[in-house]
């Protein structure tokens, strides 16, 4: 596997092209909108009057969505064109989000919070255990730390069904490099999320494996049958001890 550094991740992910950020819909993809979101904003329940932390923000679709529903919110993203991006957004619609830029690994002060969300992230982190350690230092005593993952068993689910009409996993065990159009993502067991996140003292609470409802699934994009068989997405919410 190529030796990535995290400023190697985050300067390919921060080149996103403007017009394809320009394309993404307000609430997210297909995929977020139908299976993620309502997951991870029920995981997170009421928000208002809240601070949150939106850990690794991207676009500021998710902070946008929480503000809406009156949260405080601030975002940490440090890819450029998905911070600036973010900014530009607040800008003309002001929510009262604030953004900073800065790599999770080496957070700033933010002070306190309710809840931290690390929403598809930390798989895009090639050191990424020094991330989730900052995400729950940032929370308040018993605060709401939720991450969601592409899920570690059937991250590869749409390419594989599509070719073989079924679901066929290797190296299931080994820590590789994902290439995506974008940016990089990294393969790792779930075991390995799971046990850091015992290791940090984190209570779980849930442990979500959404599946698509068949009807949805028939007016979505080809292919996409297969998330009704199989969960691609993982949500786990965890209390801080």
């Amino acid at each position: 596997m190529t030796q990535w550094t995290n400023d190697a991740a985050i300067r390919r992910w921060g080149a996103m092209p403007r017009v394809v950020l320009e394309t993404m819909e307000q609430d997210g993809d297909f995929a977020k909108r139908h299976l993620v979101n309502p997951v991870l904003l029920r995981m997170l329940g009421d928000v208002r009057g809240r601070r949150v932390l939106d850990a690794g923000s991207g676009n500021g679709y998710l902070s946008r969505m929480l503000a809406e529903r009156g949260a405080q919110v601030v975002g940490v993203e440090p890819g450029q064109a998905l911070f600036d991006f973010a900014v530009e957004k607040e800008t003309e619609q002001p929510r009262g989000i604030r953004y900073v830029q800065a790599d999770l690994c080496d957070l700033p002060d933010l002070g306190s919070f309710d809840a931290v969300v690390a929403s598809m992230v930390l798989p895009a982190i090639p050191d990424w255990a020094p991330a989730m350690r900052a995400c729950v230092s940032a929370l308040a005593p018993g605060g709401l730390f939720v991450f969601t993952v592409n899920h570690p068993c059937f991250e590869q689910l749409w390419p594989s069904w599509r070719e073989h009409g079924e679901y066929r996993t290797r190296r299931y065990l080994a820590e590789y490099e994902i290439e995506g159009p974008h940016g990089v993502d990294f393969h790792r067991p779930l075991s390995t999320y799971l046990n850091e996140l015992a290791g940090l003292g984190c209570r779980l609470r849930e442990i979500a494996e959404p599946g698509l409802d068949p009807a949805v699934a028939e007016v979505g994009p080809e292919g996409i049958d297969a998330y009704v068989h199989l969960p691609n997405f993982l949500l786990v919410a965890a209390e801080r001890g």
